[in-house]
C-alpha cells in the first residue's frame, strides 16, 4: 500500500460501502467496512486503514450537516468520516492557545498549543471513541474493551456508557494515574489490573477480542484513528484563519503512535482532494520519554520497524509504552513529511509542564513532552527560528493530580490571623 504523501486518491473496490472500505497497508487487500469485526488484515495480519474514494476539501467540511449534528468539533468533518454522526458528548473544537512568553523563550516565529485536554473526558481519546463506538453499534457488538495507560479507559467508559454498552478495561497494576482510574470506574467500566505493563495488557485484550469476548477499541482499530485525524484538520483550519498559512511543524507526544498516524492520514487525504499542497504539509515531529522511546530509536537508526522495549519507565504515564502498534503507519508519516523524533528526560517534561501552567495551560506530564521536545530540537538547531510550530498537548492537568502536585509549589502553613499572614507574605 502506497503511504506516500502524494499518493493519488484510490478507486473504490467492489467491497466498498458508499465509497468507504478497509485496506491493508502491507498487502493492499481490501475489505468491506462493516460486514464483520476486523482489526488487521485477514491475509497478512497487517494494519488496516479506512479509505474513501472522494476525500473532501476544506470547503466541503461542515456542509450538509444534519439538524441534530454539531457544527464544530469532530462531526464538523463528517464528510471525511464513515458516518454523519457518532455517539457524541460532543468532542473536538479544542483551543489553540497562544503562549507568548514560551514562544519568545523558545525562539520560533510562532508557537501555538493545541490543548486536547479540553475534550469531555479530558483527553484526545474522545475523538477516536465517538467514531469507534458508533462503528461498534453498526457491527452489532454488545461489549467494548481496551488496554490503557489511563486516558483510553476513561474515554471508552464514558462513550460506552453513553452508547449503553458494557465496557472492560485492562490497566497495568499500579501504573495508572488515580484520576484516570476514577473516571473509568465512575463511568461504569469493569476494571482489571494486570500484573504487567501496558504492552502486556494489550496482548491480553487483543486475544480477548480475537476470541469474540469484546470489541477492541485501542488504536489498533482503524476506525479509532478516523476521529483522531480531525485534530489535524482543526489545527490547519484554525492556524490558517489566524496566520493566513499553515504551520511548518506539529510536535506531538508519542505513545502508541496513533495520533502521528492519524494526522498523517488526514493530511494525505487533503493532498488527494487538492485542498493541501505537498509542500504545505506540516513536518510531523514525535516526542517520547527517554525511558520509553522505541519510536525515536527506530527513526534515529533508520529502521522501518520498532524494536519492542520490554522494560519502560517514565513519570509521563500516558506514553509509558514499549511497543507502539501504529509504528508502521507513523514512521512513514514522520519521514515523508520531513519530520523527526526526539527523546526527552522526565525532568525536561516536568519543566515544560510548569512552563505551560505558568501560561495558564494545564496539562498532564505526557502532554508536556511535546514542548520539551521542541525546546531540545531548537537547542540542536533542528527547528529553525523562522518556523511556525504547533505543539499538541493530549491530556488535562487533572488527569494526573499527583504529578501536578509534585510539579507545583508546596502550600505554606500560616496562623489564623491577618497580621501574621501579612508578616508571612512580607518575609
Amino acid at each position: 500500500m502506497d503511504l506516500a504523501i502524494d499518493a493519488p486518491a484510490p478507486s473504490a473496490p467492489d467491497c466498498a460501502d458508499d465509497g468507504t472500505w478497509l485496506a491493508c497497508i502491507e498487502c493492499d487487500e481490501t475489505f468491506a467496512p462493516f460486514e464483520a469485526v476486523r482489526y488487521t488484515c485477514d491475509e497478512c495480519d497487517g494494519l488496516l486503514e479506512v479509505r474513501y474514494d472522494d476525500p473532501p476539501t476544506f470547503g466541503e467540511f461542515g456542509a450538509g450537516a444534519p439538524s441534530e449534528g454539531p457544527d464544530r468539533g469532530v462531526w464538523r468533518y463528517r464528510e471525511g468520516l464513515p458516518f454523519d454522526l457518532g455517539v457524541t458528548l460532543p468532542e473536538g473544537g479544542t483551543p489553540l492557545h497562544r503562549v507568548p512568553r514560551i514562544e519568545e523563550s523558545v525562539g520560533v516565529e510562532a508557537l501555538r498549543i493545541k490543548h486536547e485536554g479540553m475534550n469531555p473526558t479530558g483527553s484526545f481519546k474522545d475523538r477516536g471513541m465517538t467514531v469507534g463506538v458508533r462503528v461498534a453499534k453498526e457491527l452489532g457488538v454488545g461489549a467494548l474493551a481496551c488496554a490503557s495507560t489511563g486516558n483510553t479507559s476513561a474515554a471508552l467508559a464514558a462513550y460506552g456508557g453513553r452508547g449503553d454498552m458494557e465496557t472492560l478495561v485492562l490497566l497495568p497494576q499500579g501504573k495508572v494515574a488515580a484520576g484516570k482510574v476514577a473516571q473509568a470506574s465512575l463511568h461504569g467500566a469493569r476494571i482489571l489490573e494486570v500484573d504487567g505493563n501496558f504492552d502486556a495488557c494489550l496482548d491480553i485484550v487483543q486475544e480477548l477480542a480475537a476470541r469474540g469476548e469484546a470489541y477492541l477499541l485501542n488504536s489498533l482499530n482503524p476506525f479509532r484513528l478516523e476521529g483522531q485525524k480531525t485534530i489535524g484538520f482543526e489545527i490547519l483550519e484554525e492556524f490558517r484563519d489566524e496566520y493566513g498559512t499553515f504551520p511548518d511543524r506539529i510536535v506531538l507526544p508519542v505513545g502508541n503512535a496513533g495520533n502521528t498516524s492519524a494526522l498523517y492520514k488526514g493530511f494525505r487525504e487533503l493532498v488527494q482532494s487538492g485542498a493541501l499542497a505537498v509542500d504545505e504539509v506540516p513536518k510531523l515531529t514525535g516526542v517520547q520519554a527517554e525511558g520509553a522511546a522505541p519510536m525515536v530509536e527506530a527513526i534515529e537508526e533508520g529502521n522501518d520497524e520498532v524494536r519492542r522495549w520490554e522494560e519502560v519507565e517514565t513519570r509521563a504515564t500516558a506514553i509509558r509504552i514499549g511497543n507502539p502498534v501504529n509504528a508502521p503507519k507513523a514512521i512513514p508519516g514522520i519521514r515523508n513529511t520531513g519530520g523527526t523524533a526526539v527523546a526527552v528526560s522526565d525532568d525536561a517534561i516536568t519543566d515544560a509542564q510548569r512552563q505551560l501552567a505558568e501560561e495558564g495551560v494545564g496539562v498532564e506530564p505526557a502532554s508536556a513532552a511535546s514542548l520539551a521536545g521542541l525546546k531540545k530540537l531548537r537547542r540542536r538547531g533542528v527547528v529553525g527560528d523562522d518556523e511556525r510550530v504547533v505543539c499538541l498537548t493530549t491530556g488535562h492537568l487533572l488527569k494526573d493530580p499527583d504529578a501536578a502536585y509534585e510539579a507545583g509549589g508546596d502550600p505554606e502553613p500560616v496562623p489564623n490571623d491577618v497580621d501574621a499572614v501579612v508578616e508571612h507574605l512580607r518575609d
